[in-house]
Protein backbone atom coordinates (compact mmCIF):
# COMPACT_ATOMS: atom_id res chain seq x y z
CA UNK A 1 0.00 0.00 0.00
CA UNK A 2 1.34 3.09 -1.36
CA UNK A 3 -0.63 6.50 0.27
CA UNK A 4 -0.39 9.65 -2.12
CA UNK A 5 -0.36 13.07 -0.17
CA UNK A 6 -1.26 15.94 -2.64
CA UNK A 7 0.05 19.13 -0.71
CA UNK A 8 0.59 22.85 -1.86
CA UNK A 9 2.86 23.38 1.26
CA UNK A 10 3.94 20.74 4.20
CA UNK A 11 2.08 22.52 7.07
CA UNK A 12 2.00 21.46 10.95
CA UNK A 13 -1.04 19.04 9.53
CA UNK A 14 0.51 17.70 6.91
CA UNK A 15 3.33 16.58 9.24
CA UNK A 16 0.68 14.90 11.58
CA UNK A 17 -0.36 12.93 9.11
CA UNK A 18 3.00 11.63 7.32
CA UNK A 19 3.69 10.72 11.08
CA UNK A 20 0.16 8.71 11.63
CA UNK A 21 0.83 6.95 8.54
CA UNK A 22 4.71 6.14 9.55
CA UNK A 23 3.21 4.91 12.82
CA UNK A 24 0.73 2.54 10.86
CA UNK A 25 3.99 1.36 8.84
CA UNK A 26 2.41 2.51 5.20
CA UNK A 27 4.74 4.03 2.96
CA UNK A 28 3.92 7.43 1.45
CA UNK A 29 4.61 9.53 -1.57
CA UNK A 30 4.56 13.43 -0.95
CA UNK A 31 2.92 14.98 -4.06
CA UNK A 32 3.81 18.83 -4.51
CA UNK A 33 0.59 19.98 -6.71
CA UNK A 34 3.06 22.68 -8.68
CA UNK A 35 4.89 19.80 -9.54
CA UNK A 36 2.27 17.86 -12.29
CA UNK A 37 2.43 17.88 -15.18
CA UNK A 38 -0.64 15.34 -16.12
CA UNK A 39 -1.14 14.44 -20.26
CA UNK A 40 -4.53 13.54 -20.47
CA UNK A 41 -5.93 10.31 -20.76
CA UNK A 42 -2.16 8.92 -19.73
CA UNK A 43 -1.62 10.14 -16.23
CA UNK A 44 -0.29 7.15 -14.25
CA UNK A 45 0.37 7.90 -11.01
CA UNK A 46 2.31 5.49 -8.71
CA UNK A 47 0.10 5.11 -5.61
CA UNK A 48 -2.91 2.99 -4.23
CA UNK A 49 -5.50 5.92 -2.50
CA UNK A 50 -4.67 9.54 -2.48
CA UNK A 51 -5.14 12.35 0.48
CA UNK A 52 -6.08 15.65 -0.61
CA UNK A 53 -4.26 18.39 1.28
CA UNK A 54 -3.72 21.42 -0.98
CA UNK A 55 -4.40 24.76 0.25
CA UNK A 56 -6.03 25.81 -3.21
CA UNK A 57 -9.36 24.80 -3.51
CA UNK A 58 -8.47 25.05 -7.27
CA UNK A 59 -5.80 22.67 -8.04
CA UNK A 60 -6.99 20.28 -5.61
CA UNK A 61 -10.04 20.18 -7.58
CA UNK A 62 -8.62 19.57 -10.53
CA UNK A 63 -5.95 17.17 -9.24
CA UNK A 64 -8.91 15.06 -8.31
CA UNK A 65 -10.21 14.53 -11.43
CA UNK A 66 -6.92 13.96 -12.81
CA UNK A 67 -6.31 10.76 -10.25
CA UNK A 68 -10.08 10.05 -10.49
CA UNK A 69 -9.60 9.34 -13.96
CA UNK A 70 -6.70 7.28 -13.67
CA UNK A 71 -8.47 5.02 -11.30
CA UNK A 72 -7.17 5.99 -7.81
CA UNK A 73 -9.61 6.61 -4.91
CA UNK A 74 -9.26 9.50 -3.72
CA UNK A 75 -10.26 11.45 -0.13
CA UNK A 76 -12.23 13.22 -0.50
CA UNK A 77 -13.80 12.78 -3.94
CA UNK A 78 -13.93 15.15 -6.32
CA UNK A 79 -17.98 15.22 -6.16
CA UNK A 80 -17.28 15.87 -1.91
CA UNK A 81 -14.88 18.48 -2.20
CA UNK A 82 -16.55 20.15 -5.16
CA UNK A 83 -19.94 20.61 -3.01
CA UNK A 84 -17.57 21.74 -0.07
CA UNK A 85 -16.00 24.23 -1.75
CA UNK A 86 -18.76 25.95 -3.02
CA UNK A 87 -21.28 27.91 -0.23
CA UNK A 88 -24.00 27.66 -2.19
CA UNK A 89 -23.42 23.66 -3.36
CA UNK A 90 -23.39 22.91 0.41
CA UNK A 91 -26.35 25.00 1.46
CA UNK A 92 -28.37 23.45 -1.82
CA UNK A 93 -27.16 19.83 -0.60
CA UNK A 94 -28.07 20.22 3.17
CA UNK A 95 -31.73 21.60 1.73
CA UNK A 96 -32.23 18.78 -0.11
CA UNK A 97 -31.42 16.28 2.63
CA UNK A 98 -33.49 18.43 5.17
CA UNK A 99 -30.31 19.13 7.50
CA UNK A 100 -31.23 22.67 9.58
CA UNK A 101 -29.07 25.34 8.69
CA UNK A 102 -29.59 29.21 8.81
CA UNK A 103 -32.19 30.65 5.97
CA UNK A 104 -30.17 31.77 3.67
CA UNK A 105 -30.61 33.48 0.24
CA UNK A 106 -29.09 33.83 -3.31
CA UNK A 107 -29.32 37.25 -5.23
CA UNK A 108 -28.01 38.40 -8.76
CA UNK A 109 -27.41 41.93 -8.79
CA UNK A 110 -27.07 44.57 -6.20
CA UNK A 111 -31.17 45.49 -6.16
CA UNK A 112 -32.02 41.24 -5.65
CA UNK A 113 -28.98 41.54 -2.62
CA UNK A 114 -30.70 44.30 -0.94
CA UNK A 115 -34.36 42.62 -1.29
CA UNK A 116 -32.62 39.53 0.15
CA UNK A 117 -31.27 41.40 3.05
CA UNK A 118 -34.04 43.19 4.04
CA UNK A 119 -36.60 40.35 3.95
CA UNK A 120 -34.38 37.97 6.09
CA UNK A 121 -34.01 41.36 8.98
CA UNK A 122 -31.24 42.91 10.11
CA UNK A 123 -28.36 41.84 11.30
CA UNK A 124 -27.72 39.31 8.54
CA UNK A 125 -24.11 37.83 7.01
CA UNK A 126 -23.51 38.41 3.28
CA UNK A 127 -20.51 35.86 2.12
CA UNK A 128 -18.31 35.11 -0.90
CA UNK A 129 -20.14 31.92 -2.23
CA UNK A 130 -16.26 30.10 -2.37
CA UNK A 131 -13.94 31.43 0.36
CA UNK A 132 -12.29 29.49 3.86
CA UNK A 133 -10.57 31.12 6.99
CA UNK A 134 -13.56 33.46 7.71
CA UNK A 135 -12.32 35.94 5.26
CA UNK A 136 -14.53 38.59 3.40
CA UNK A 137 -17.05 37.88 5.78
CA UNK A 138 -19.45 40.80 6.28
CA UNK A 139 -22.18 41.53 9.24
CA UNK A 140 -24.61 44.01 7.80
CA UNK A 141 -27.41 46.00 10.41
CA UNK A 142 -28.87 48.17 8.55
CA UNK A 143 -29.81 49.11 4.45
CA UNK A 144 -26.62 52.04 4.73
CA UNK A 145 -23.90 49.38 5.45
CA UNK A 146 -25.59 47.07 2.96
CA UNK A 147 -25.67 49.54 0.54
CA UNK A 148 -21.68 50.76 1.02
CA UNK A 149 -20.80 46.82 1.37
CA UNK A 150 -22.58 45.84 -1.52
CA UNK A 151 -20.76 48.44 -3.46
CA UNK A 152 -18.05 47.60 -3.07
CA UNK A 153 -17.98 43.85 -3.94
CA UNK A 154 -19.56 45.27 -7.23
CA UNK A 155 -17.15 47.61 -8.37
CA UNK A 156 -14.02 46.22 -6.87
CA UNK A 157 -14.63 42.00 -6.09
CA UNK A 158 -14.34 39.79 -8.89
CA UNK A 159 -16.81 37.58 -10.31
CA UNK A 160 -16.76 35.60 -7.56
CA UNK A 161 -18.48 38.57 -5.34
CA UNK A 162 -21.02 39.07 -7.96
CA UNK A 163 -23.66 36.79 -7.04
CA UNK A 164 -24.50 37.29 -3.20
CA UNK A 165 -24.87 34.62 -0.86
CA UNK A 166 -27.11 36.28 2.69
CA UNK A 167 -27.58 34.52 4.76
CA UNK A 168 -29.76 35.15 8.90
CA UNK A 169 -26.94 36.05 11.84
CA UNK A 170 -27.74 34.02 14.56
CA UNK A 171 -27.15 35.21 18.24
CA UNK A 172 -24.89 32.05 19.04
CA UNK A 173 -23.33 31.88 22.61
CA UNK A 174 -20.09 33.39 21.59
CA UNK A 175 -19.02 30.53 20.19
CA UNK A 176 -19.84 27.62 17.51
CA UNK A 177 -18.74 24.55 16.88
CA UNK A 178 -16.42 23.01 14.47
CA UNK A 179 -17.07 18.79 14.80
CA UNK A 180 -14.61 16.26 12.84
CA UNK A 181 -16.29 13.34 10.78
CA UNK A 182 -14.37 10.51 9.55
CA UNK A 183 -16.40 8.58 7.36
CA UNK A 184 -19.95 9.53 8.91
CA UNK A 185 -18.77 9.63 12.29
CA UNK A 186 -18.24 12.59 14.61
CA UNK A 187 -15.11 11.50 16.30
CA UNK A 188 -14.65 14.62 17.70
CA UNK A 189 -15.63 18.52 18.26
CA UNK A 190 -14.21 21.89 19.48
CA UNK A 191 -16.17 24.81 20.63
CA UNK A 192 -14.49 28.13 19.15
CA UNK A 193 -14.85 30.42 21.81
CA UNK A 194 -13.99 34.33 20.55
CA UNK A 195 -15.75 37.79 21.45
CA UNK A 196 -15.65 39.02 17.89
CA UNK A 197 -18.47 37.25 15.75
CA UNK A 198 -16.03 35.30 13.73
CA UNK A 199 -15.16 32.64 16.00
CA UNK A 200 -12.37 30.93 13.65
CA UNK A 201 -9.17 29.73 15.23
CA UNK A 202 -7.18 31.35 11.94
CA UNK A 203 -8.94 34.20 13.49
CA UNK A 204 -7.37 33.67 16.95
CA UNK A 205 -10.72 32.05 18.52
CA UNK A 206 -9.60 29.74 21.08
CA UNK A 207 -10.60 25.97 21.25
CA UNK A 208 -12.19 24.00 24.10
CA UNK A 209 -13.66 20.11 24.03
CA UNK A 210 -16.93 19.90 22.88
CA UNK A 211 -18.98 17.14 23.97
CA UNK A 212 -19.70 14.97 20.90
CA UNK A 213 -23.81 14.42 22.26
CA UNK A 214 -26.12 11.78 20.27
CA UNK A 215 -27.66 15.24 18.88
CA UNK A 216 -24.77 16.54 17.42
CA UNK A 217 -23.37 13.68 16.33
CA UNK A 218 -26.33 12.13 13.79
CA UNK A 219 -26.56 16.12 12.54
CA UNK A 220 -22.59 16.02 11.42
CA UNK A 221 -23.96 12.43 9.93
CA UNK A 222 -26.59 13.55 8.17
CA UNK A 223 -24.41 16.85 6.83
CA UNK A 224 -21.67 14.27 5.83
CA UNK A 225 -24.26 11.87 4.11
CA UNK A 226 -25.51 14.94 2.40
CA UNK A 227 -22.58 16.53 0.49
CA UNK A 228 -21.24 13.33 -0.63
CA UNK A 229 -23.97 11.54 -2.23
CA UNK A 230 -23.80 8.94 0.62
CA UNK A 231 -20.38 8.50 0.49
CA UNK A 232 -18.74 9.91 3.64
CA UNK A 233 -15.22 11.28 3.87
CA UNK A 234 -12.89 13.55 6.25
CA UNK A 235 -15.07 16.70 6.88
CA UNK A 236 -15.39 19.42 9.40
CA UNK A 237 -18.55 20.74 9.99
CA UNK A 238 -19.40 24.24 11.56
CA UNK A 239 -22.81 24.06 13.83
CA UNK A 240 -24.08 27.21 15.75
CA UNK A 241 -26.25 26.94 18.50
CA UNK A 242 -29.44 28.63 17.78
CA UNK A 243 -31.83 29.69 20.72
CA UNK A 244 -34.72 28.44 20.46
CA UNK A 245 -34.21 26.01 17.60
CA UNK A 246 -31.12 23.81 18.76
CA UNK A 247 -28.26 23.11 16.36
CA UNK A 248 -28.07 24.44 12.57
CA UNK A 249 -24.78 23.56 10.10
CA UNK A 250 -23.12 26.12 8.59
CA UNK A 251 -20.66 25.31 6.85
CA UNK A 252 -18.99 21.67 5.40
CA UNK A 253 -14.86 22.09 5.18
CA UNK A 254 -13.13 19.28 3.10
CA UNK A 255 -9.36 19.83 3.81
CA UNK A 256 -9.48 21.57 7.36
CA UNK A 257 -7.18 22.43 9.98
CA UNK A 258 -7.28 19.89 12.61
CA UNK A 259 -3.57 20.95 14.74
CA UNK A 260 -5.72 22.80 17.64
CA UNK A 261 -7.86 20.49 18.29
CA UNK A 262 -5.85 17.47 19.16
CA UNK A 263 -5.33 18.50 22.54
CA UNK A 264 -8.72 19.93 23.76
CA UNK A 265 -10.34 16.73 22.45
CA UNK A 266 -8.08 14.02 23.47
CA UNK A 267 -8.81 12.18 20.01
CA UNK A 268 -5.39 11.47 17.78
CA UNK A 269 -7.47 13.22 14.42
CA UNK A 270 -4.73 12.32 12.11
CA UNK A 271 -4.60 8.39 13.01
CA UNK A 272 -8.39 8.48 12.74
CA UNK A 273 -8.01 10.35 9.53
CA UNK A 274 -5.00 7.57 8.21
CA UNK A 275 -6.88 4.75 8.91
CA UNK A 276 -10.04 5.83 7.32
CA UNK A 277 -8.19 6.82 3.84
CA UNK A 278 -6.50 2.60 4.08
CA UNK A 279 -9.91 1.58 4.92
CA UNK A 280 -10.72 3.21 2.28
CA UNK A 281 -8.12 1.97 -0.07
CA UNK A 282 -8.69 -1.57 0.99
CA UNK A 283 -12.39 -1.38 -0.31
CA UNK A 284 -11.52 -0.31 -3.78
CA UNK A 285 -8.93 -3.09 -4.28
Amino acid sequence: MNVGILFSRVRVEEKLLLEAFEGLGVPTTRIDEREIAARVGAYRPEVDVLLERSISATAGLVALQLFEAAGIPTINTYHTSAVCADKIRTTLALSRAGVPQPQTEIAFSPEAALEAIERLGYPVVLKPPIGSWGRLLARIHDRDAAEAIIEHKEVLGGINHHIYYVQEYIQKPGRDIRAFVVGTTCIAAIYRQSPHWITNTARGGQASNCPVTDELAELCRRAALAVSDGAGGILAIDVLEAPGRGLLVCEVNHTMEFRNSIAPTGVDIPRRMAEYVLSVAEMAR
